[in-house]
């Protein structure tokens, strides 16, 4: 996470994760929430360096690219288990 420690990056990871079930109308659990937030901001982080060269950063910056990046895994793990 860009320019948070560890403690603040699983509190945001957490409200990002719990946003992200709210909004995709999912029901994951509060461990579940804090991996999807983390692991969300990771690979949406890595795929903004990549394509624009930077990223958000900061507590705010860092919650909205959580919540994109946990819709997005939400949205990959709904379409394998429909295919399943």
């Amino acid at each position: 996470m860009t320019g948070i420690g560890w403690f603040a990056a699983i509190i945001v990871g957490g409200i990002a994760g719990w946003l992200a079930e709210k909004f995709m109308n999912s029901n994951m659990g509060i461990i579940m929430n804090i991996i999807l937030g983390i692991v969300g901001a990771i690979l949406l982080n890595a795929v903004l360096m990549f394509i624009v060269g930077s990223t958000l950063g900061g507590w705010i910056g860092q919650l909205i690219i959580g919540f994109i990046g946990a819709c997005i895994l939400i949205a990959i793990a709904r379409a394998v288990r429909g295919r399943a």
